[in-house]
């Protein structure tokens, strides 16, 4: 028999086996092996730098840069100011809040699908659970990153508009106020940030297609954003948004329609007095924590239902 007849009949299994494993002298790997806890640490690292475009091309920076640059804008601005003379104008605790709406609206829009939908679309999403992961550390790990990109973003003017006060400020008196004004906005920017980032995950992995998931976070936040404001106006009637006596019952419900002012809603119930876009909820303000902790819940279940049919696929 040849030498090659002998090294195919050495390559063939032999009969009623289930199959041969080849030794093809490929060098084995005897290094650490991580579990669990590292591969959710890792995915989310690898989503946080994701989520601002980190590591790829300049296009998926272009989002990133701007809307960050914007939203510190009036923060440097305001530096300005203080440094000319002048005292702040822009709370912490509402910071520009038609800017922040926009802001991060389109910076959900456009970067929560980023990070789920492109494992959704190239079906990865098996090769991450064949690791020793949990069926809900992959939507954790997601989540826990963008709620960290949306603090960033979030956070990050405030910080810079407490250090462009301070500088200016008189007295120890005047930096105590400052920071507590800062430590209530940071606070509330949390809340932002923990709604706001369940919500736009939630909404994007709902489709696997980057284009089909922007538009359905992008016209769901200003779709509910329009809604209670053109609520709002007509429960005010004809003579403004207020009406002679105090808000109306609809211009204190009016907020619930849209996870921006039921954000502005729990601040202004947790008693900050700064002026928001909607009236105080005065006795409604129960209401509002409760559909905060509903989006909540909702976004949360979305996720799970959704990477449970994933993860069974």
């Amino acid at each position: 028999m040849s030498a090659d007849g002998a090294l195919a009949r050495a390559d063939r299994p032999t009969a009623g086996a289930d199959g041969v494993i080849h030794d093809r002298g490929y060098r084995r790997y005897d290094g650490p092996r991580l579990g669990r806890v590292q591969i959710v640490r890792s995915l989310c690292w690898h989503s946080f730098r994701s989520s601002f475009g980190i590591g790829r091309g300049p296009k998926a920076k272009i989002v990133p840069v701007i809307a960050f640059i914007a939203i510190c804008l009036p923060a440097v601005v305001n530096a300005v100011m203080v440094a000319k003379g002048g005292t702040r104008v822009v709370s912490y605790s509402t910071y520009t809040f038609a800017l922040r709406v926009v802001v991060l609206t389109i910076f959900v829009a456009v970067q929560a699908p980023e990070l789920v939908s492109r494992d959704l679309r190239s079906r990865v999403l098996p090769l991450y659970f064949s690791r020793p992961m949990r069926r809900g550390d992959y939507p954790l790990a997601k989540y826990v990153a963008f709620t960290m990109a949306c603090l960033a973003m979030i956070e990050i003017p405030l910080v810079l508009l407490y250090l462009g006060t301070i500088v200016s400020a008189k007295g120890h008196s005047g930096i105590w106020s400052e920071t507590k004004g800062l430590a209530g906005g940071l606070l509330i920017g949390l809340m932002w940030a923990v709604l706001v980032a369940a919500i736009g995950l939630a909404l994007a992995s709902l489709s696997g297609r980057r284009a089909y998931a922007t538009g359905a976070i992008a016209i769901y936040f200003f779709l509910t954003w329009t809604l209670s404001q053109l609520i709002y106006q007509i429960a005010g009637g004809r003579g403004g948004p207020f009406v002679p006596g105090g808000p109306s019952p609809g211009q204190r419900l009016a907020g619930l329609l849209s996870p921006f002012t039921v954000l502005d809603g729990v601040r202004q119930w947790f008693g900050d007095k700064a002026v928001g876009p909607m009236s105080p909820p005065g006795g409604y303000g129960a209401a509002y924590v409760v559909m905060f902790l509903v989006l909540l819940a909702a976004s949360f279940a979305i996720l799970a239902v959704r990477y449970r049919k994933a993860a069974a696929a």
